[in-house]
């Protein structure tokens, strides 16, 4: 059984991590429903896994994208180039990253502690489809992620780094943001995954610190095998769909599933 859980978990994360409806939420009620004995202990170690697969799955997914990113940091000289699309981008992601170091620094403690309860799912789910539903209506949609202001990029940064909080969505606080700024769904949704890169690589690195000073029980590496490759897998799959569905149609469909499961959710609390 642990073998299939594993695998559930590993799975719910990949599909999760990059659509908007926020895989903090869906693992933390997977684990909930489930209620699988040692998951407690298994949480930490696991997420590490877990954040390793969405992270291979971008890399491979935006392979050029990063190649070029990789070698603009390599060159101080083309840092401050406001010509070359790839400069604009890699000084976008580099202020987009500020705002999440920061707060996750200064409250990542909290926030990983008092806001991760089923409570906090349910408002910032529904809270999260308003908002969607709104930029829809009011974006320009007439932009791409090159054209970028470095006050923008802070702007972007500080929703993924709300997204700290379970049930907001790095991917779908990028986007509404995104959206809001006039950049077309297309272009929100590749700067949102490209912007993760050094998040979600921070958030397993500080995982993996905090289980090298506190380690966890042993755990069978075949589970951490499991977790990374159905990650990995179910994320790049996500990835390649996601972008192309956005390409042409709303984020409506994702609201209504964010007010069904937040409210199913907020039904289920008070029950």
């Amino acid at each position: 059984m642990a073998v299939f859980y594993a695998l559930l978990l590993g799975v719910v994360q990949g599909f999760t991590e990059f659509l908007p409806i926020s895989s903090s939420a869906h693992l933390l009620l997977a684990r909930e429903i489930i209620d699988w004995e040692g998951s407690v202990a298994l949480g930490l170690s696991f997420d590490v896994a877990c954040h390793v697969g969405t992270l291979l799955s971008i890399l491979v997914y935006f392979r050029s994208d990063v190649t070029r990113l990789v070698q603009v940091s390599l060159r101080p000289s083309a840092w401050g180039d406001r010509l070359r699309p790839e400069s604009v981008l890699f000084r976008a992601i580099c202020w987009g990253t500020v705002p999440t170091i920061v707060i996750g620094v200064a409250a990542g403690e909290f926030v990983s502690g008092s806001l991760r309860t089923t409570a906090v799912v349910a408002v910032t789910l529904v809270l999260g489809a308003v908002a969607m539903l709104v930029v829809e209506r009011i974006g320009k949609q007439d932009r791409d992620e090159t054209t970028l202001t470095v006050w923008e990029a802070l702007a972007i940064g500080c929703g993924q780094a709300l997204a700290l909080v379970p049930g907001v969505s790095r991917s779908g606080a990028i986007l509404v943001i995104g959206l809001l700024l006039g950049l077309r769904r297309r272009s929100a949704a590749r700067f949102a995954f490209l912007l993760g890169i050094p998040a979600i690589f921070a958030a397993g690195a500080k995982t993996a610190f905090d289980l090298w000073v506190i380690p966890a029980p042993r755990l069978d590496p075949l589970l951490f095998a499991i977790g990374i490759a159905s990650s990995a897998i179910v994320g790049y799959v996500v990835m390649k769909y996601f972008i192309a569905y956005v390409s042409k149609y709303s984020l409506d469909v994702f609201a209504a599933y964010r007010l069904v499961l937040g409210i199913s959710v907020a039904i289920w609390f008070v029950s």
